[in-house]
């Protein structure tokens, strides 16, 4: 009995101690737990509790408008804008008709498959050709129709709808009023919307790659990319505001609780030179201009000479900005008139003169002896055609464009004189247009110690320039010798109301007056006289240079591929515009002559027709 009596009492003492220690456990870890959450976790619940009581909302403000207008006129037009648009959702849910009810919105939105909806979605395959193992004859099976697997937009709709236990799903965004309006006539119980800026471009393909575009990043937020949009994306875009007011529990505003506003600032608006009329004519004829002589591409700037104003800017092809989703090749974003610098070819040999001519080292009428090739270092230079011209005059080197006299020209003047007039031309910097994407073009070769080097640039090979680089270097020729920054943007308005009127500015006297005089005439004999007659105009002094350069590949030049260009300015006596047009690999015809030169000439016939300038000739 004493041996029992001792095993309860060491049984209730280990109970005992297992109780003592359960409790101690507990109260250890419900002290950790306060721990932390008294003082680890102090701010995060802090901050928790007091989100509960707190709305926030941001305030989105509007984007800045892009405007144009004619050549004397004072009516303004919206290029880039806002319009309100809705985004369309549904609650699958409370839908009866799901099949119905998408039938009838994708018939409104005119989503593909909208009018074959339940029907097999037959398309032709071509089977592979059959040989015969004896003959060897091949021969082509008919086509076969097969059942194509991918759903429709209407499809689609029509899936998305049919979940029954689904409270949303989206139908549509950036859905015109029209076509809301449409929607809400259906009265269909469980489709709503909410109303959203969208950014549209009203004027569709006018000079998307001047514009740019509204994209959206990863995240979903919107950002202004390339062109102007690009540039000017912080100023279009003014500053988002906020709300923050006290609430209840349920997240509602008591009307008592402290509330404070911080106003959106919308966007500012631009005024653009860009003359409407010019951009929509003259860059259609440089699209008939790429397509009648089948060139890879194209580009066309035309500026004014004594101001620096652009006043046409595109590439072709270009894109429509309200659909820049759906471009094939993105290069066709990129503005080619001063994003991809390339070597200019003849078109920079008249620069070249007006440097020798503006030091007094040759004259219009100045002789030299063309032998057809020279030698610089270890290399040979010929002229284009092939041919010695014998005796002839600086002004026959540019109507024949002669690479042997232009190599000649720099030797006489020097290479390191003719290498500072073209930085005084601002070849390789930036023009400093308010344009992304903006490229300097390279001038390097001037510094290799080689004279090939310096020879080659003389008629335009070696170095590489922009089209509104050579515009700007021509615009200064027709401008007495003044070279003027180019600008897009004429007027900058802020949302307080305060406008900032662009002003002219000069940025260098490159050559003087009467040395760009003496260039004038020189280049309107080019027309006259030389490759550039297809560039003139009957009853005015056009003048102008052609140029047809090889295109530099990995390892050398291009077999077979040529850019075509022509630079000129017109009318000589009161010079209205400058023009750049160039064409990328045209395959109908070999030479600018043929190609870019004409092509300037119609635009320019029409320049002078819309301007109303009178002829200064008689018309033969």
């Amino acid at each position: 009995m004493a041996y029992q009596h001792h095993a309860e009492k060491e049984s209730g003492s280990w109970r005992i101690g297992a109780l003592r220690f359960f409790f101690l456990t507990l109260v250890v870890v419900i002290g950790v737990r306060l721990f932390v959450l008294q003082v680890v976790d102090a701010a995060w619940y802090r901050t928790w509790s007091k989100s509960q009581h707190e709305i926030t909302e941001e305030l989105v403000p509007t984007r800045g408008s892009i405007y144009v207008k004619d050549y004397g006129d004072d009516t303004e037009y919206a290029v880039a804008t806002n319009e309100s648009r809705a985004e369309v959702f549904a609650n699958p849910s409370l839908i009866k008709e799901p099949v119905n009810t998408a039938l009838a919105i994708a018939k409104i939105l005119q989503l593909s498959g909208w009018d074959t909806y339940g029907q097999p979605k037959l398309v032709p395959v071509a089977p592979a050709p059959v040989v015969d193992p004896v003959t060897g004859v091949v021969t082509q099976p008919l086509a076969e129709l097969i059942i194509e697997a991918e759903p429709t937009e209407t499809e689609k709709l029509v899936a998305r709808l049919s979940k029954t236990d689904d409270p949303y799903e989206p139908v549509a965004r950036d859905v015109r009023q029209a076509q809301l309006d449409d929607i809400l006539e259906l009265k269909a119980v469980g489709i709503d919307y909410v109303l959203k800026d969208a950014r549209t471009y009203p004027e569709k393909n006018f000079g998307g790659q001047v514009l740019g575009f509204l994209g959206q990043k990863d995240d979903g937020s919107r950002l202004g990319m390339y062109g102007l949009e690009g540039f000017w994306n912080d100023f279009l875009a003014g500053r988002v505001g906020s709300s923050y007011a006290q609430g209840d529990a349920g997240g509602h505003w008591t009307g008592v609780g402290t509330r404070k506003v911080t106003p959106a600032v919308d966007g500012g608006n631009l005024l653009l030179t860009i003359d409407r009329t010019v951009q929509y004519i003259a860059c259609k004829m440089l699209r008939e201009g790429v397509d009648r002589f089948q060139a890879d591409s194209g580009a066309l700037v035309i500026l004014e000479p004594s101001t620096g104003r652009i006043i046409t800017m595109c590439g072709a092809p270009d894109f429509d900005p309200n659909d820049y989703g759906n471009v094939k090749n993105a290069v066709d974003y990129n503005n080619q008139t001063i994003f991809e610098p390339y070597e200019s070819g003849s078109v920079f040999k008249p620069l070249i003169m007006a440097a020798a001519v503006d030091q007094g080292v040759v004259g219009p009428g100045t002789l030299f002896n063309d032998t057809g090739e020279v030698k610089v270092d270890d290399y040979t230079i010929r002229n284009s055609d092939l041919k010695a011209h014998g005796m002839v005059t600086m002004t026959d080197v540019l109507d024949e464009s002669l690479n042997t006299g232009m190599v000649w020209v720099m030797q006489k003047m020097g290479r390191d004189n003719m290498a500072r007039y073209i930085e005084k031309f601002h070849f390789g910097a930036l023009g400093g247009v308010e344009l992304a994407t903006e490229a300097t073009g390279t001038i390097d070769a001037l510094a290799e110690s080689a004279e090939v080097y310096a020879a080659t640039a003389s008629f335009g090979q070696g170095i590489t320039v922009t089209p509104l680089q050579l515009a700007s270097a021509y615009g200064a020729i027709a401008n007495g010798g003044t070279l003027m920054k180019p600008y897009v943007v004429d007027e900058v308005r802020y949302p307080d109301g305060t406008i900032d009127k662009h002003q002219p500015e000069k940025v260098e006297q490159v050559l003087s007056s009467a040395t760009a005089t003496t260039l004038g005439a020189m280049l309107v004999s080019v027309v006259e006289n030389g490759h550039g007659k297809r560039a003139g105009v009957k009853g005015y002094y056009i003048a102008g240079k052609t140029g047809t350069a090889q295109v530099a590949g990995n390892g050398g030049y291009l077999q077979g591929v040529t850019n075509g260009t022509f630079a000129g300015f017109g009318p000589v006596n009161n010079p209205k515009f400058a023009m750049v047009i160039k064409l990328n690999n045209p395959k109908t015809v070999e030479w600018a002559e043929s190609s870019a030169a004409p092509v300037f000439g119609q635009i320019a016939a029409f320049l002078l027709d819309y301007y109303d300038i009178a002829p200064t000739r008689s018309i033969e």
